[in-house]
């Protein structure tokens, strides 16, 4: 009673904690339904022991810690309170305050920092909510959304096909952050960025020493992914032989660290996203039908923009707001004419390129209207009409986007390489270094063609 009264006043000295004093068992349970961070239970109490009310605390709340303090030092004791979920065992001595006070701010620390995440997690979900993540209504998109929620649903595979920018990846962080493994990770890779070499390490790890550079070991992305979601991403460029490799794993549940022959258990959802169609690959050779029906699991397909109807309109007013508000300027609208030439427009590049499009209507708007002048497309609005900036190549990279879209602004500005910046809200040191890279030029076209 006396660790019990000395601990009750030091920690009612801190405003962040409500702290209670009980003097039985009896009165412990009838107030945890409310369910506190911590206990601390004298192992000995008048009308219980501690095991059998630690038992008891535990069913009414499971999250509760509960630290125990015992004149008792047997060591089964200690271990048979730590299996009923005791969180700290305590014996009395000289320094039990001291000990109890750091198990405590430990104990805070560890629930503050969970809290935490839990609120992170919880704005995860609200920002991967698929309304929010994929806006429209157009019968195309709806036909998505009842997909995207029976994917979430359940475990089983999802396969996503679409042109490039159509925003595969987006779909998968929804349907993992609506799914029942929302709290563990979602790891995502590019198999079209990593070389061919090195992808089995990438996702299947290594042992130090089991190649050249391999100078510590290190987990591959299936065991990062464990419990979690694995989203591979343009899986239609995956090498044959990787293939066959990653077939064995998804039908194992296993893998092999390189280097090692350690057989680790895995247990992980797949998500699979590509702009080919897997089955052409297939019947070409270069995709392994049994791993084709092995992926193909729930299959969604992205529309392109140009199927969607009013949705072009809905999605650019959406980029206008978030451009607007990063940028702390005045909310923008879109003329009739400036909907017009959206609507005409066959969006190569898909939601992606519009978005850029936008964007730099933003800019070059002066006023709080967008009119037509502003959407910078190539000649003419037509159904066949091809974005100044992916030039009919939807393999572009945003390096690539971006030195199109500069060099585009210095040849429509006279080449005046201060307004271009300032339009941008880019360093002009930025541009000259291009310029010196051979990325831009500053010749005319006239020029050039001499």
């Amino acid at each position: 009673m006396i660790y019990s009264s000395v601990l009750a006043h030091f920690l009612s000295l801190n405003p962040d904690y409500q702290v209670r004093k009980f003097g039985s068992g009896r009165e412990v349970l009838a107030c945890i339904h409310e369910k506190p961070d911590i206990v601390t239970l004298d192992y000995t109490l008048p009308d219980a022991t501690g095991d059998q009310l630690l038992s008891q605390i535990k069913e009414q709340s499971p999250d509760t810690k509960v630290i125990i303090i015992s004149g008792q030092e047997d060591i089964r004791v200690a271990i048979g309170l730590f299996k009923k979920g005791a969180h700290d065992y305590i014996v009395k001595d000289a320094d039990t305050q001291e000990k109890l006070w750091m198990a405590i701010q430990n104990l805070r620390e560890n629930i503050e920092l969970k809290k935490e995440i839990e609120t992170l997690q919880k704005e995860v979900e609200k920002k991967y909510n698929f309304q929010k993540v994929i806006i429209g209504n157009s019968a195309a998109i709806k036909k998505t959304f009842n997909l995207m929620e029976k994917a979430a649903s359940s475990n089983i595979t999802v396969s996503i096909t679409g042109e490039t920018g159509t925003g595969k990846e987006l779909v998968a962080k929804s349907i993992h952050f609506n799914s029942e493994r929302k709290k563990m990770p979602f790891v995502p890779i590019n198999v079209a960025a990593i070389p061919g070499e090195l992808l089995e390490s990438e996702l299947f790890g290594h042992e130090k020493g089991s190649f050249t550079g391999a100078v510590a070991r290190r987990l591959g992305k299936f065991e990062e992914a464990n419990k979690g979601t694995l989203f591979l991403d343009e899986i239609g460029e995956m090498d044959i032989n990787m293939q066959s490799k990653l077939l064995r794993a998804l039908q194992e549940r296993e893998v092999t660290r390189v280097g090692s022959n350690e057989i680790i258990k895995i247990n992980v959802r797949i998500i699979v996203a590509t702009h080919r169609n897997l089955l052409d690959e297939v019947k070409k050779g270069k995709f392994r039908e049994d791993l084709y029906y092995r992926l193909l699991g729930l299959p969604i397909h992205l529309p392109p923009l140009r199927e969607r109807d009013n949705d072009i309109i809905l999605i650019a007013r959406n980029f206008i707001e978030q451009f607007c508000a990063e940028n702390q300027t005045v909310r923008k609208n879109l003329s009739v004419e400036a909907k017009k030439k959206l609507m005409q427009y066959q969006y190569p590049g898909n939601i992606r390129e519009l978005k850029s499009i936008i964007e730099l209507a933003c800019v070059m708007s002066d006023d709080e209207e967008i009119n037509e002048e502003h959407l910078q497309f190539t000649a003419g609005t037509g159904s066949h009409s091809q974005s100044p900036f992916t030039i009919g190549d939807n393999g572009l990279t945003l390096k690539d986007f971006n030195i199109k879209l500069i060099q585009h602004l210095l040849e429509n500005n006279e080449y005046d390489v201060v307004t271009v910046a300032n339009k941008l809200d880019i360093g002009k040191s930025t541009i000259y270094r291009m310029i010196q890279n051979n990325e831009l030029t500053l010749a005319k076209k006239q020029d050039r063609a001499q």
